[in-house]
């Protein structure tokens, strides 16, 4: 799942992207308020999580900015700022979630996983399609019940196809999700984790649809 984490200290925002990276985040840091509104705007991330208190333009601003363009990503809030009309303001402006500093990585990372799961529709912590259950926080996943081992990559794969279930995703779409800044993306890297995939999992479970992508049939159409 690739995220956005735009904080400008610079110890905190280190110490926020390593720890939601070990939880199975990709994490692309950004540092001021231009910059987080420019990258939110292309539309590669799951979610963001945001501070108030950024240079070159407020986040606020960058709040009320992108919510105008119709950038429909889930933003957490994360502050300093425990005035209530401050998070009034932030929530009306539309956030998504606000927590204030200092906050518990693990606590973070499970509210990203929770704005995301909503954003899709789901309601339930984990995700299933037929005999595949993944379980997101714990990053496993099973397969008419016996525990499947799968690669960061295919896990990140399969999540993303979980998430989206019954809708197509292009390859260009999945590559967002898998990789973030910095890490080199190989021309065929997706059709090799849905090779992988195919053979530890149901075959048919993830289709191929000719010129458009793939998509993870929903557990009716592999009956």
């Amino acid at each position: 799942m690739r995220i956005l984490l735009a904080e400008d200290d610079a110890m905190l925002g280190d110490g926020l992207r390593a720890g939601l990276r070990q939880q199975g985040f990709q994490v692309d840091w950004v540092r001021d308020g231009l910059a987080a509104e420019r990258e939110l705007c292309s539309g590669e991330y799951q979610a963001a999580v945001l501070d108030l208190g950024l240079p070159q333009k407020d986040g606020m601003d960058v709040l009320q900015a992108i919510r105008g363009k119709k950038v429909a990503t889930p933003i957490l809030v994360l502050t300093a700022r425990d005035a209530v009309p401050d998070r009034i303001k932030g929530l009306d402006l539309g956030a998504d979630d606000y927590v204030l500093k200092p906050v518990d990585l693990y606590e973070l990372g499970a509210r990203i996983r929770s704005l995301v799961r909503r954003s899709h529709g789901q309601t339930q912590d984990l995700l299933t399609c037929g005999a595949v259950q993944m379980n997101p926080a714990g990053r496993e996943v099973t397969f008419e019940g016996q525990v499947v081992t799968l690669s960061t990559r295919e896990f990140d794969l399969l999540h993303a196809l979980m998430l989206a279930v019954g809708r197509v995703m292009s390859r260009e779409q999945l590559e967002q999700q898998l990789y973030s800044w910095g890490h080199e993306v190989e021309s065929n890297a997706v059709e090799v984790h849905i090779h992988h995939l195919r053979k530890k999992l149901k075959p048919e479970l993830i289709q191929t649809v000719r010129g458009v992508g793939y998509t993870l049939l929903r557990a009716k159409d592999t009956a």
